[in-house]
């Protein structure tokens, strides 16, 4: 179980042929991608919103339906994790970074620069700009991660296979999946984890990057970058030779209560009445508006389906090129929770923490905006945060665990990669060697390391996100195979009884 797997080689390949053209010829790179990318959005656009629409209506039915009850490994199973500790995991392998490389650049974005519907700078554009974050970071993202780590849990640990995409898929094509086909579906899964992670440590190094310029007037280029790469990966690789239970929940931990510390400065020390009623109100319509947003392509408006495939249809994607390994991950630390018990806790948990993230952070910035403090909107994204809490008390302070948080959930994801990474390329191993982990961690830094320095990171996000198309089709045939796998499950417990 745990030698290396021809997926392994094949990716491997891949990989350098991409990150080759990457670095060799980085325009055409980045055009040839760009109109690809263009093509899937305004082609696909209105099957990304049913399909993301559909996983929320599936998760719903699964926590409603008698298979809710059945428990994700045997009967006798408790959880491994607290649900504390659990629910620190599921926020750092999936959004962590994000929250707060946007948490404050997106709502004032669709404010002042690129509302959905409304007119910039008004009272309507400041609660749809909160609407729309809470959807693009909500309910739909974890229901379709909770689906696809639901189906590998399930057969995993209930049915005993391999911790790979590839084997949730036997029940509808059997021994086949063990041939070139689950080859097929393990590379796509191992290809989209490596440079969605690869993007997210150059993201990361940039906004690091940001924050010790302002702290201490750091160049922001290549090097400083190339430097925090470095670091981080010693630092993740120690992490990851130290074991699941030790190194990744030591990391979730301290990133709840970073995030959470940071949060109540920023609620307390930030427009704290406005925030907590903006929550309030725009979460409400956030439910209200759930099924118009759900479904709105927005066929006769170019101008805002323009602003759909740059928002909305681009997340879809996102979320669903990095599917393979936050799901993979979320199904790894599960073990032992009943279906609804997981689904519910995967479904709410970061929904609910990831809006008053988004409204804790969006208001104060477009609150500074709004008043005249801070011209936050013409601010780069990576630097967003840390000139709002330079017209906040303590500024050094919240910048300083800003800065700590950032490092610390990039240590978190990279941790969390090379162990799915290294699962996935060891026939399913629930406990990869070290060297291989040592090997994807190398990897995935020097991929980050080679883009940033050819200026690539928008070609690589393309590639991800046109990566996403093939693996959304696997996501569908997943949800068939868990249904018939549920089934055959629900008449063996009637058999028992």
């Amino acid at each position: 179980m745990r030698k290396i797997s021809n997926v392994f080689y094949i990716t491997m390949a891949l990989i350098i042929l991409a990150v080759g053209y990457g670095a060799l010829a980085p325009d055409s790179f980045e055009a040839v991608t760009t109109t690809i990318k263009d093509f899937v959005a305004s082609t696909f656009g209105w099957y990304y919103m049913v399909l993301m629409s559909f996983m929320l209506a599936f998760c719903v039915f699964i926590i409603l339906s008698p298979y809710g009850k059945i428990r994700l490994g045997k009967d006798s199973d408790r959880p491994q994790f607290s649900t504390v500790t659990w629910i620190a995991m599921l926020f750092s392998a999936g959004m962590g970074i994000g929250l707060v490389f946007y948490g404050a650049a997106e709502p004032l974005s669709h404010y002042a620069i690129s509302p959905a519907t409304a007119d910039p700078n008004t009272a309507a554009a400041f609660k749809e700009g909160l609407r729309q974050s809470f959807f693009h970071w909500g309910f739909h993202v974890w229901a379709m991660y909770a689906i696809v780590a639901l189906s590998l849990a399930f057969f995993q640990f209930r049915k005993g296979e391999p911790g790979l995409i590839s084997a949730t898929l036997k029940p509808i094509f059997g021994k086949k999946m063990e041939g070139p086909w689950g080859i097929f579906v393990d590379v796509l899964a191992v290809f989209a984890t490596t440079f969605g992670v690869a993007t997210s440590l150059g993201f990361g190094a940039v906004q690091i990057n940001a924050g010790l310029n302002y702290l201490f007037g750091i160049e922001i280029g290549i090097f400083p970058q190339l430097i925090i790469i470095a670091i981080v990966t010693v630092l993740f690789v120690i992490s990851a030779w130290s074991g699941l239970s030790r190194g990744i929940k030591y990391l979730s931990n301290m990133n709840l209560v970073l995030a959470v510390v940071l949060l109540l400065f920023v609620l307390i020390l930030g427009p704290t009445l406005l925030i907590l009623n903006m929550f309030t109100d725009s979460f409400g319509g956030y439910l209200a508006n759930i099924v118009d947003m759900s479904f709105r392509t927005a066929p006769l408006d170019e101008g805002n389906r323009e602003w759909l495939n740059g928002w909305t249809i681009f997340y879809w994607a996102w979320w669903i090129a990095w599917a393979p390994f936050v799901s993979m991950f979320i199904a790894r630390v599960s073990k032992g929770r009943t279906i609804r018990e997981f689904l519910i806790g995967v479904l709410l948990a970061p929904t609910i923490l990831g809006a008053f993230w988004l409204a804790t952070f969006g208001t104060t910035a477009v609150n500074m905006q709004k008043v005249g403090v801070r011209d936050l909107a013409s601010t780069s994204t990576e630097l967003t945060i840390f000139e709002m809490f330079s017209a906040m008390p303590w500024p050094w302070v919240l910048s300083i665990v800003a800065v700590l948080l950032i490092s610390s959930f990039f240590i978190t994801s990279a941790d969390s990669a090379t162990f799915v990474l290294g699962m996935l390329s060891t026939n399913g191993s629930l406990t990869p060697p070290n060297v291989v982990k040592l090997g994807w961690g190398a990897i995935q830094s020097t991929i980050a390391v080679i883009l940033l320095s050819v200026n690539g990171l928008t070609a690589l996000q393309n590639t991800i996100i046109i990566a996403a198309l093939p693996f959304s089709f696997i996501i569908l045939l997943m949800v068939v195979a868990l249904l018939k796998g549920l089934k055959a499950e629900m008449l063996l417990i009637k058999r028992r009884k």
